[in-house]
């Protein structure tokens, strides 16, 4: 053809502006764009060559980059299907109008699309245009397949383009960019092999540098772990891939690799740590998963795979049916993420589940260290809070092992009828509290909440499998005719006195709700605890955590009337001769304050007042 100059359409050339000037937030991408341009022209050419049948015409894709300082030039070449000059003008000369959607529309009647379109990379049209991010102007020479003649297609990215006739040998498409000051970073070879190693890795065809003296470096590895077979992938292969892509030293509790076919198409390589990753509890909560469309690589920052209780998770996803926005740098809202994640999450716990059932050593010691982020998903995903809640364990007042909320359930001592627990900081001081006197006496289990998220998802799951959830330091707590020798235990022996009742109360007025006889204390002097739609003492402490200025509302004193400081007490006040009850009565307070692990109201009145009962008993 002879040499002709081309406009822009208005349109074009204003989208062509936004393109360069404002789409791309990271300039380095646009490497990755012109190797996944380069990828496709070599499958569309294999399919070309299968297609027309003509086997004798065979060859091995491979795709070269080399630089010239002098020139300030980077050159991406490819053997490819190339590009007619009338191609030129459709696709290079109109931007979104995609070549490789183009050729998936025409190729969906013929029974060898899936192979290739499997393979194929951009599909909107505008990855090429980021090339002009780093240069000033850009050449595309290109020979297409089964043509004798060439072409050359020349843009400053400005008003326009030309398309000459030109000289090429092999068939394929070469791209000179001629690079803009402020981008002479990319004429390093360190700097190129980086970029080929971050995104574009595991291309299936090879990516050579071309250095001195024609001199070829192969750049990838060619090799996508999770595109072969899983019978053909040995554990070691598994744990290796692990370690590279998760930055981690451990091994790997579980492994998922799967291939989903159906409405939404994508391959999981997914690892469930066994120890916790450094950065689980960052703030952010963000996931680690990289995302691949067709093995290139896209972002490791996209947090819509995922819900952010799975963050822990390490691996890829590979799909070619989530689309991109046209910098490929943001995913589009795509009805296909959303069923990546539902998948996703159904095959963890499926794979928790079988290891919980499988390895219930392993998947304690994996608990330990994972089990408080999973136990999010109970108050963030109400989807899958039932599922969630079967893979869960818990400590548990009777047990020393850790259990399940089924085994729980199965062990439901005589006509018990609800799931009790207590909220603490931690299992040992739970286990000394005052709270779990009579349900240890009637040998009533109690699970022990230690975990911060605990008291939130509570407020949102009221049972399991039937039975209602019931904390033990809120509202009062039947339990007679409750566990064993119910009918023993459950005899009231003391009734405190109406003047008892009165002076505690006058005394503590504003620092508790109110006073009443404990049905739960057995050893104890007294306990605090909640209004029925009041806070546990442990979610008060977090709410104090985040705003030391939170006071909390008063809470109900429970008083032992079978002890026998409060017998004395008791008895005495009825009688009147005593006069020193309101230093009894603080101190009652305070040690139900101690016992609960919470701070004296004024530790100076407190010694003080503890010194002068001493003293006075010594007196006697």
């Amino acid at each position: 053809m002879s040499d002709k100059t081309f406009s822009f359409e208005a349109d074009t050339g204003k989208i062509l502006g936004i393109v360069i000037n404002s789409l791309y937030s990271q300039k380095e991408i646009f490497l990755r764009e012109l190797i996944s341009n380069a990828s496709d022209a070599i499958n569309k050419r294999k399919f070309d060559i299968i297609t027309s049948g003509n086997a004798a015409d065979t060859f091995e894709g491979k795709i070269n980059i080399a630089v010239d300082k002098k020139n300030k030039t980077i050159t991406i070449s490819d053997n490819g299907i190339g590009l007619s000059s009338d191609e030129m003008v459709e696709t290079l000369g109109t931007i979104a109008s995609s070549g490789t959607k183009a050729f998936l529309e025409s190729a969906k009647t013929s029974e060898n699309t899936k192979e290739f379109n499997d393979q194929l990379i951009g599909q909107f049209g505008v990855g090429f245009y980021s090339a002009f991010m780093v240069a000033d102007q850009v050449e595309v020479l290109s020979k297409k397949h089964g043509q004798k003649s060439a072409s050359k297609w020349a843009s400053d990215g400005q008003s326009g383009y030309s398309i000459t006739d030109a000289e090429r040998d092999e068939t394929g498409t070469t791209i000179i960019l001629h690079l803009r000051k402020e981008a002479k970073e990319y004429l390093e070879q360190e700097r190129i092999t980086h970029l080929v190693k971050k995104y574009s890795d595991h291309i299936a065809q090879p990516i050579f540098f071309i250095g001195k003296k024609d001199e070829a470096e192969q750049l990838n590895t060619s090799a996508a772990l999770w595109t072969r077979p899983a019978k053909d992938i040995s554990e070691d292969e598994y744990k290796s891939f692990y370690h590279g892509v998760a930055s981690a030293y451990d091994t790997p509790f579980a492994t998922l690799h799967n291939k989903t076919e159906g409405s939404v198409e994508f391959t999981n390589l997914l690892f469930v740590p066994s120890i916790a990753p450094f950065d689980l509890y960052d703030p952010e909560r963000k996931s680690k998963l990289h995302l691949y469309v067709n093995r290139v690589f896209i972002t490791d920052d996209y947090e819509g795979l995922v819900p952010k209780w799975l963050r822990f998770l390490r691996g890829i996803i590979d799909t070619p049916d989530v689309d991109l926005n046209v910098s490929r740098e943001m995913l589009q809202q795509n009805p296909a993420v959303a069923k990546i994640n539902k998948a996703l999450v159904k095959r963890v716990l499926g794979e928790l589940k079988k290891g919980l059932e499988k390895r219930r050593d392993e998947y304690a010691t994996f608990w330990n260290g994972l089990g408080k982020v999973i136990k999010e998903g109970l108050y963030e995903d109400q989807a899958n809070s039932e599922k969630i809640l079967e893979v869960c364990l818990f400590q548990s007042s009777k047990n020393e092992k850790l259990v399940t909320l089924q085994e729980y359930v199965d062990g439901f001592t005589e006509n018990q009828k609800v799931i009790y627990y207590l909220s603490s900081e931690d299992a040992d001081r739970a286990r000394r509290s005052p709270h779990l006197e009579l349900f240890q006496t009637k040998g009533i289990d109690v699970l022990l909440l230690t975990d911060p998220i605990d008291d939130f998802w509570l407020s949102n799951i009221k049972q399991f499998s039937g039975k209602d959830f019931q904390s033990i330091t809120r509202g009062e707590v039947d339990i007679s005719g409750v566990g064993e020798n119910s009918a023993e235990s459950d005899v009231s022996e003391e009734v405190l006195s109406d003047k008892f009742m009165a002076k505690v109360k006058h005394v503590l007025e504003g620092n508790v709700a109110s006073v009443r006889s404990s049905s739960t204390l057995e050893t104890s002097v007294a306990r605090l605890v909640a209004d029925e739609n009041g806070m546990d003492a442990q979610m008060e402490r977090m709410m104090r955590m985040q705003n030391p200025d939170f006071k909390g509302m008063p809470k109900i004193l429970e008083v032992n009337a079978k002890h026998p400081l409060i017998k004395s007490l008791n008895a005495k006040l009825e009688t009147g001769e005593f006069d020193g009850s309101d230093d009894y009565a603080k101190l009652i307070l305070d040690s139900a304050l101690v016992a609960e692990g919470e701070v004296i109201i004024d530790p100076r009145e407190f010694t003080q007042r503890l010194t002068d009962v001493m003293q006075k008993a010594l007196e006697k």
